[in-house]
């Protein structure tokens, strides 16, 4: 008996205490907050995109694409070994040829290096596998002479292969890094 009317009353607390009827507070913050920072970085992409056309412009615009896509066209994909994330001698070479491009062709240029895996492995073990796959190509690079605020790094994991077949031969065409220009 003392059981349900304890039962009862701690019941009634948690209805009473429990019901609300205005707007929690932490909602209007999270909102205030997102629109401020939507807002500066909408602005400070403006006014980059707005200088770099300008003197583009001064250049030749019709150039400049051209020029990187044909630079981009030089640039090779680094394959490695399975399960490992290390560059032998073969996939230097690539690698040298790149950053020479990076020094003489592409030099007003950014560099993004993609990391990607075969379908082996869990999701989360492949995004850091090609995090380090493309950590190891920015390595290289920089000890070539790149400036290694030129590079930026993403790891694609498995999710972006370029063969689906499943053989040993297209495994090994997933596991690269490539590399893309940014203006």
């Amino acid at each position: 008996m003392k059981s349900i009317v304890l039962s009862g009353v701690v019941a009634a607390l948690l209805v009473f205490s429990g019901c609300s009827t205005t707007e929690p507070a932490v909602d209007n913050k999270a909102q205030e907050v997102e629109k401020p920072v939507a807002q500066e970085v909408e602005a400070v992409e403006t006014e980059t995109v707005s200088t770099e056309d300008s003197m583009v412009d001064s250049s030749a615009n019709t150039n400049t694409q051209m020029s990187m896509s044909d630079v981009e066209s030089e640039l090779s994909a680094v394959y490695f070994a399975f399960d490992k994330f290390d560059i032998n001698s073969e996939m230097q070479t690539k690698i040298s040829k790149a950053a020479a491009l990076g020094k003489d062709g592409a030099v007003n240029y950014n560099v993004k290096l993609e990391g990607n895996c075969d379908e082996w492995g869990s999701d989360e073990y492949n995004f850091a596998l090609g995090l380090k796959r493309a950590d190891s190509v920015k390595k290289a690079l920089v000890a070539e002479g790149i400036d290694g605020s030129r590079i930026s790094m993403v790891s694609y994991g498995e999710s972006n292969p370029v063969c689906s077949n499943k053989t040993q031969e297209c495994y090994a065409q997933n596991r690269r890094v490539d590399f893309k220009l940014l203006p």
